[in-house]
């Protein structure tokens, strides 16, 4: 019988000790088939809990271990208190594990703790307790608190919905799977779904939710450009009710995503062009009826679907966000025409990135109008814009402003 820890180990090591985010790192580690999704089961669910887990090793050892170790606790903890596999299985194949790792004088110490830990109690403390009960980071727990107050909880609770698809034709051929449907057309979540020969025909797309929101909310044009495009679910999303869609992505590989998504997708009315959005292009100037910025982010809405975010994201990052947020923003206003919309949107839940860049760049620019965006998908308004919220939004967590050019 397969060691059901080694091929999360492989994967979540990269992770972990190499930087990669976690789809990545599946994608290219090979992996036994039979038991894939058990395996992808044990890393997304290493990687939500992981400050949980954290906790219990922590509290029941006087040195913390090396990392390698210490990742092998992990998986065997995330396999006993979240999957309830048996003790002396799971301990057996995490000595064996490190055996095969060269790390002999761990076992002793894997078995010992695997047979013995003990669940620490949790803190008194507000903060630190939302912290380990959703396992996110204490400074993201704060900066909620202080923003959502009693929702922050619910909104660091909320698990992903599932995997949505849009469909483009053949929905009928698939809904007989478990499903639920979305307030827009063709596209539904399904608990699980298999990918096959009609992904490549073009017959529907993976398109989370809250992109669909964002791009059913942009009214239709003769010209847009979508300013961060890739991988180009809302550009070819959007190509359906613009005359034209330039696409900038600032890296190659990414700006051949799109072109391979599109062609895929059959949107042949989508240029992408490598540019940075942050750096002024004459030829643009008051070219386009719409922009679109979807600007990077923390990724604070979407941790749910991604929660190597927990890991990689730091509190320091948000002033540097900021400020490519607001680059971008200012220097793509100058590419709408008069009368055009603006639209700015990202997929963080920290009003930091969404209410106060929106505010900022209405103080700049007194030639834009701003308006208050809306959408079927449930959300709350803020000053400033729409937010959607994962606990009331399908599992989605993105923001959207308005903006009309004078």
């Amino acid at each position: 019988m397969t060691n059901p820890l080694c091929d999360p180990y492989f994967i979540l090591a990269k992770v972990y000790q190499g930087g990669k985010y976690l789809k990545q790192a599946i994608s290219e580690t090979a992996v036994e088939p039979l038991n894939k999704a058990r395996t992808v089961k044990i890393c997304y669910g290493v990687l939500e809990k992981d400050i949980y887990l954290s906790h219990i090793i922590e509290a029941n050892v006087r040195k913390s271990p090396k990392s390698s170790v210490k990742l092998i606790l992990k998986i065997a903890l995330y396999m006993l208190e979240f999957m309830e596999k048996h003790e002396y299985m799971v301990a057996d194949r995490a000595v064996e594990l490190v055996k095969k790792l060269g790390k002999e004088g761990a076992s002793g110490f894997v078995n010992a703790f695997l047979r013995s830990y003990k669940i620490p109690v949790l803190p008194q403390k507000t903060d630190e307790r939302i912290s380990l009960e959703t396992s996110s980071p204490l400074w993201l727990v704060k900066r909620l608190r202080r923003s959502y107050k009693s929702q922050a909880l619910k909104i660091l609770s909320a698990p992903s919905h599932g995997i949505c698809v849009r469909f483009e034709r053949n929905a009928e051929n698939y809904l007989g799977k478990p499903h639920c449907g979305t307030p827009f057309e063709n596209v539904y979540i399904f608990k699980n779904f298999i990918r096959d020969e009609g992904y490549d025909r073009g017959d529907y797309t993976f398109q989370s939710v809250g992109s669909v929101a964002i791009a059913s909310a942009v009214n239709g044009c003769g010209k847009l450009l979508d300013a961060c495009a890739a991988p180009g679910g809302k550009s070819v999303l959007l190509s359906k009710k613009c005359g034209a869609v330039t696409s900038c992505e600032i890296h190659a590989h990414r700006v051949e995503l799109i072109k391979s998504y599109a062609k895929r997708m059959g949107a042949v009315n989508v240029n992408a062009v490598q540019a940075d959005s942050s750096e002024f292009i004459p030829e643009y100037e008051n070219a386009f009826d719409t922009v679109l910025c979807d600007a990077p982010c923390s990724g604070t809405g979407v941790i749910n679907e991604n929660p190597d975010i927990k890991l990689f994201r730091k509190e320091e990052d948000i002033a540097s966000l900021n400020k490519t947020q607001s680059e971008i923003l200012n220097n793509c206003s100058r590419y709408v025409k008069s009368g055009g919309a603006l639209y700015y949107s990202t997929c963080s839940v920290l009003p930091e990135e969404n209410d106060s860049i929106v505010y900022s760049f209405c103080e700049a620019h007194p030639e834009f109008v701003l308006e208050i965006p809306d959408s079927p998908l449930a959300h709350e308004k803020t000053k400033f814009g729409m937010q959607f919220l994962p606990h009331i939004s399908l599992g989605a967590g993105f923001f959207l402003a308005k903006f009309i050019k004078k």
